[in-house]
This record gives structure tokens, sequence and C-alpha cells, in this order.
């Protein structure tokens, strides 16, 4: 059996458990220790029972947290290099033996597959992907996405013949993205704001621009056209998470990918699941 619960989404803070009963995962900690802590016990769970902790970047909503659990229950912290050089003095000291580095391969264009191209030019002699690797007893597969941070990526978790995808802190979804969603039996994905909210909402102009981006946030609308296709694909699980809280209400987000499925037929409730995470307490616990 496969547990999956959203801890915290939101700008606030963001965690997500995802855990067989061998193996259990945290995919970012953006608040205080004591916070992801009491979360976990709500489902059920011992933090001293984390195997580690996957980080997407180093905005302090997705690793306020992290140093202080690693110390504090010995757990191992994922992260490719340029993130963590940006997130070390953040986060406090970490034991060595509990840095672990997403490490990258390069590899000629012809032993590439369309997944692992960042660059699409084609004079590009060489390709560059993350090498997946395994904790315990699920494998992760991990890949760029757009967003102001050194170098962000999205994760996908593969366990019992099931694939979970996280995908969060996007300007758009590049094809990268959208290929390496294909085929997930659960999908988290950012449905950030409503763009006509945030053109008329307080915020400053380049807040504004920023957000709006393609190194910003997913809107609404280019979420449920992610939704979509992924629902063609067979996504049968579908939780829409990171939302503004001053530029989004839940259900704006939860209509917008609605109408998306409306279009194609399919209905909520009989031919997949939809909901909306919560951004200040736990969301319902998922099993697969």
């Amino acid at each position: 059996m496969i547990k999956f619960a959203s801890l915290y989404s939101g700008s606030s803070g963001n965690c997500i458990f995802v855990g067989t009963d061998k193996t259990r995962i945290l995919i970012d900690a953006g608040l205080s220790g004591v916070a992801i802590i009491s979360a976990l016990k709500s489902i059920g769970e011992d933090p001293a029972n984390i195997n580690g902790i996957l980080v997407t970047h180093e905005h302090s909503d997705h690793i306020k947290g992290v140093g202080i659990l690693s110390r504090k229950f010995d757990i191992p912290i994922y992260a490719n290099i340029k993130t963590w050089e940006q997130m070390e003095p953040c986060i406090g000291n970490v034991k060595d033996k509990n840095i672990r580095i997403i490490e990258k391969e390069t590899r000629k264009p012809h032993q590439c597959s369309l997944l692992e191209y960042v660059g699409e030019s084609e004079e590009v002699e060489e390709c560059t992907s993350y090498k997946s690797f395994e904790i315990g007893d699920i494998g992760i597969v991990c890949w760029p996405i757009s967003h102001d941070a050194k170098e962000p990526v999205s994760y996908a978790l593969y366990m019992d013949n099931m694939k979970i995808s996280v995908a969060t802190d996007m300007g758009y979804a590049s094809d990268v993205v959208r290929d390496n969603l294909k085929g997930s039996d659960l999908l988290f994905i950012e449905s950030n704001h409503d763009v006509e909210k945030l053109k008329k909402g307080r915020y400053p102009w380049s807040l504004k621009k920023r957000i709006l981006s393609d190194v910003g946030h997913l809107s609404n609308e280019a979420c449920a056209s992610v939704v979509r296709e992924c629902v063609c694909e067979g996504t049968k699980q579908v939780v829409l998470g990171h939302l503004s809280q001053e530029n989004n209400f839940p259900h704006l987000a939860y209509n917008a990918s609605k109408n998306m499925l409306d279009d194609i037929g399919c209905v909520i409730g009989r031919d997949m699941y939809l909901s909306v995470a919560k951004r200040d307490e736990v969301s319902d616990v998922i099993l697969l």
C-alpha cells in the first residue's frame, strides 16, 4: 500500500509525505520542525521513520524545516548541487553522511530519450539529465523546471508499479515536464493563481510580472491544460496545490481543471479523483 498526503501547501510552506510499508519520504520541508512533526503524527507517521527529504529548490517555503528534521531524526537530504549550495547557509549544520547530492550525467544524443533533453537546439552534441536513484523500495526520477531558483526540479516516485509525480513552482509546463508527468497514477500539481485576480490584485507590478513570467508560477488555466493531458493518458488521482492565498481561491482552481475535464467527457468521481490541497493543515490522505 502507498500513502500520500499533502501536509502543507502554499507560499507559507510546503511539505508532502509519500510512504510505502518499508520507506517513507518527504518532498520539501518548508515549515518549522514542530509543525511538520505534528502533521506527520496526525496521519499516524513517526518522524523518526522518515528515510529521506527530497528538496525541489532552495526557497524558504520549501526548506525551512529541512535542517531541523535532519539533525533531530538523522534524516538524509537529497538535492542537486546548485540547490544544495544555495540552501546550505540557511539550514544550519547537517552531518556529512546526510548530504546526498543528486548527480547529473551527460550522454551523446543517440543515448538520450526525449525526456532527457534540456535543450532543443539541433546543434546540441550532448544532453544532460539527472541520474535516477532509490531510497528503500522507492525509485526516484527528477527533471528540470522553470522557476526563479538556481536549479529547481520536480520529482516522480515509482513504487509497487505505481507512479506519483509532484510538479510545483514552475512558470510554465515545458515539454520535458509534460512528458515526465505522463503515466502518473497520482499527480500533485501547482494551480497557483487566477490570472485576472492576480492582475487586478494589490501586488506591486514587479511581483505580478515575476509570477506571470516563465520563471514564476503556474496559473489555474495552465495547470488545467496539464491535468487534461495527464488524465487522457490514464491519471486517476489529481491534487491541485501551491495555491496563492492572495490571488486564488480553491473553487477557482478546482473549476478551471473541472471545466477542462468536462470538455473531454471526464466525470470527476467516476473517472478520476480531483481535490485541492489545504494551505495550513493536512489534506486528505490518499491510499493507492
